[in-house]
């Protein structure tokens, strides 16, 4: 229930809180929703309320971040989208999984000009439309994106715990991009439609989620439901397939040890096996980042929604629930900068197409030469 709070249309129209309307106060302390009326407050869930409205400073410095957060990852990301397309050698099955998440960390900070408008505001001034735009474009790109990261582990781990035979067909992995959509879409429809579930606004208004305040059974049942099918299933099959390469890499390196010694020798690699698998493993190293930051952005917000549906509601307080909202969309502007530090072949095209970034990967060719210069030159 809202607290008892009184409108001053005399005295209190210089602070102008949210996009129209002077502020409600409750004991001379302006309140969250303060000014807004009819269906945009009653789309607030009752918790945030009874919430002093944060400080200008705390709205300005997220709207600064959000910016920096955007240009980050539209740029990173649109480069990742370009030199993965444009690349006729980037243009392998694996790395469409590859370009589906860029795309999908794109379409998450597509949405970021809502909230910047509305922290710019102070408060929810996109109105309902907005905050239904706002969350399903977020539901929608974080859904996805979590299950594509668990397709990239099942590529890495078929490709380098199979060698000869694991490589994903063309066929096969556009199969699993059409089943991650498939499997996204009612996670983003049923609250949009409010069939199951519904859209809010959360914190300081200013950013909108899926509703895991209300405590009815039916919106218990779906945060526990989201929580099992979108966050677990995922983070499950990651776990479980980094895990394996690096069980299997530890014993192919170990089979390897074990068979130089005992032909007295210090390596069975040539100097071309050892870049060509270095090579993948590097590429197992940027896959596993980047799914390493997805799990680590999306458990607070997983946890988050759980203390909201089950928990003590007291703990999340709107500064507090602000945390885990930055947290997902830093991970968006995070993903195409791992690719440019750790795979090969994106830094190859990188520094063929934009030599002024003075990026020094060396040439797969110029490798290749070198080693069969070295093994031609050796003495018989």
């Amino acid at each position: 229930m809202i607290p008892a709070a009184v409108m001053d249309n005399h005295t209190e129209n210089n602070y102008n809180y949210g996009a129209y309307f002077a502020p409600y106060r409750s004991e001379g302390v302006e309140l969250l929703g303060a000014g807004l009326t009819g269906e945009d407050l009653a789309a607030i869930p009752e918790h945030w309320l009874s919430y002093p409205a944060p400080p200008a400073s705390a709205h300005t410095m997220l709207a600064l971040v959000y910016v920096f957060f955007t240009a980050a990852a539209l740029i990173g990301n649109g480069l990742v989208i370009f030199i993965f397309s444009a690349s006729k050698s980037l243009r392998t099955p694996s790395n469409l999984l590859v370009v589906q998440l860029a795309v999908l960390d794109f379409l998450m900070m597509l949405k970021a000009p809502i909230f910047i408008y509305n922290s710019i505001k102070r408060g929810f001034a996109s109105g309902v439309i907005g905050c239904q735009i706002f969350a399903f474009m977020g539901s929608v790109s974080g859904t996805a994106a979590g299950l594509t990261n668990a397709c990239i582990a099942y590529d890495r781990h078929s490709t380098i715990t199979r060698p000869l035979d694991g490589r994903l067909s063309r066929g096969k992995v556009l199969l699993m991009m059409v089943c991650v959509w498939l499997y996204t879409a009612p996670w983003a429809i049923l609250p949009q439609l409010q069939i199951w579930g519904r859209y809010v606004p959360e914190g300081f208004l200013t950013s909108c989620t899926f509703d895991y305040l209300t405590t009815t059974f039916d919106n218990k049942l779906f945060v526990a439901s989201m929580f099992v099918c979108v966050y677990i299933f995922p983070m499950i099959a990651i776990l479980y397939f980094y895990s394996g390469i690096v069980k299997q890499v530890f014993a192919h390196e170990a089979a390897l040890r074990e068979q130089a010694k005992k032909m007295n020798v210090d390596s069975l690699r040539s100097n071309q096996n050892a870049a060509a698998e270095s090579a993948e493993i590097r590429i197992a190293k940027a896959a596993l980042t980047v799914c390493f930051l997805y799990v680590a952005s999306w458990t607070p917000y997983g946890v988050m929604s759980l203390i909201g549906a089950f928990g003590d509601q007291n703990l999340l307080t709107p500064g507090v629930t602000m945390i885990p909202a930055l947290a997902c969309k830093g991970v968006a502007c995070i993903d195409p900068w791992v690719y440019a530090i750790s795979h090969p072949k994106y830094r190859q095209e990188l520094q063929k197409r934009m030599p002024w970034l003075q990026i020094d990967e060396p040439d797969d060719n110029a490798s290749n030469t070198t080693s069969n210069t070295a093994n031609s030159s050796a003495p018989a």
